[in-house]
């Protein structure tokens, strides 16, 4: 078929878009601009356009656009004067996952790293929603029918995966606006996700997911199924080492509690798949999530880390992290950058993110990326004061130097031993020094 991709820039409709080349289609696609990912997708043969336009709508079979795009894009309109069938990425999912075996990761937190941490073990196709630094990419091909999904609650698309395994990392309310803060409609879209799988595979101290003993699911206990966690470095990487129940002992790349959760899953999705000798040594080579404490800078006196954390609970756990890397390595100081993500969920998680950046010893807040929101007046300096606290409009970086921006020619260089952002706006391209 000749399908054509409205954003496909983003990094969810970007990997749906690369599966579908790699199975034959012929796929072209539009955006608002020219980025890292469109040109990726050019070097695979796939023709990109920019900006939107009525004209890149021509004999295309099918249209796919993405959560983003309103129905009034020029391209939507000429796809539906010229009859051609028009799918949001929701609606596309059942064309592409209807022949798959699908393994589905769900969860508010953690599901790319679950489903990069599945895919390193079994051997199938992958696609999600961030680049798996094992593999360069947010997506893998695979001729067989075995498939690695990133399941999304955030528009319920999660119901059109074709889930065989479900496997939920967890069911902590987020995205509530698109359930009209309905929380009965929330957790029933999990319960249906559920329901609809064959095999379920579910942390069972999750407060919603404790409640549901009807449904008969490979339940892990992490309090009392994952022991003796330890942290250490390997070549200086840093590897989390645990006892799963019965099976011996396990390492994964990254630290903390959660890093163990989320590969105890993934271990538990693949036993049916794989020999338990074999889960232990694929596992070993996953690499970590670009943005998902990812060390982009390393010298002998100070790290970069940038970090796509932006719930609070993202942040606690990559903060946990933070703190045993900087005991390892014996670094004296931590100063984290945020970039608030959209002004909904900080206002509506204002008391956990006052909470959530202990152990830093700088604080700097940037301006709330709004995703689109309309502004909001929220006074971080002073609802963050119990914090060494610095506000600043923008950072800069320049070779190891990390330069936070107070105003026009105004700025200072942060000197601490680690500097880590957090934020799923343009924050990562801040810190790196690139262009978005």
């Amino acid at each position: 078929m000749k399908i054509h991709f409205i954003g496909i820039g983003g990094v969810g409709l970007s990997g749906l878009a690369k599966h579908l080349h790699h199975e034959g289609h012929k796929i072209s696609g539009s955006d608002i601009w020219i980025t890292g990912i469109t040109k990726e997708l050019e070097v695979l043969g796939i023709h990109i356009d920019v900006p939107h336009s009525a004209d890149w709508i021509t004999d295309q079979e099918l249209v796919i656009y993405s959560a983003v795009i309103k129905l009034n894009n020029p391209e939507i309109v000429r796809a539906k004067e010229l009859g051609i069938k028009v799918a949001s990425r929701s609606e596309a999912l059942h064309f592409i996952l209807e022949d798959k075996r699908v393994f589905a990761v769900a969860g508010a937190h953690g599901k790319s790293t679950t489903s990069a941490m599945l895919a390193s073990i079994i051997n199938g196709s992958m696609i999600i929603g961030a680049y798996a630094k094992s593999f360069g990419s947010n997506e893998r091909y695979v001729d067989n029918d075995i498939m690695v999904f990133e399941a999304d609650e955030s528009d319920a698309s999660f119901l059109n995966a074709n889930a065989h395994y479900a496997i939920v990392t967890n069911a902590e309310l987020e995205h509530m606006e698109f359930y009209e803060y309905d929380e009965e409609r929330f957790y029933d879209a999990y319960h249906t996700f559920l329901s609809r799988a064959k095999v379920r595979i579910i942390n069972a101290e999750d407060p919603y997911l404790k409640s549901l003993d009807h449904i008969d699911a490979i339940r892990l206990y992490p309090s009392k199924d994952i022991t003796n966690i330890k942290y250490t470095l390997i070549d200086d990487e840093p590897f989390t080492e645990f006892t799963l129940k019965g099976m011996g002992i396990f390492k994964v790349w990254g630290f903390g509690k959660h890093i163990a959760v989320d590969a105890s899953l993934a271990i538990l999705a693949s036993l049916n798949e794989v020999g338990l000798h074999d889960i232990k040594e694929k596992l070993l080579g996953f690499r970590g999530i670009k943005k998902r404490f990812d060390i982009i800078y390393k010298g002998l006196h100070n790290v970069v880390i940038d970090d796509y954390g932006h719930h609070p609970t993202e942040i606690k756990a990559t903060m946990d992290s933070v703190v045993e890397y900087k005991r390892l390595k014996n670094f004296k100081t931590i100063t984290a950058i945020w970039q608030p993500h959209k002004y909904s969920r900080t206002i509506d998680n204002l008391d956990a993110f006052k909470k959530c950046f202990e152990g830093v010893d700088k604080l700097i807040i940037l301006p709330v990326w709004s995703a689109g929101e309309e502004f909001v007046d929220i006074d971080f300096f002073n609802e963050f004061k119990h914090y060494n606290l610095n506000l600043a409009i923008s950072i800069k970086r320049n070779g190891k130097k990390v330069l936070a921006v107070e105003a026009k020619d105004k700025y200072y260089e942060l000197e601490e031993d680690i500097v880590i952002s957090f934020g799923a706006g343009d924050i990562t391209y801040q810190i790196r020094g690139q262009k978005a």
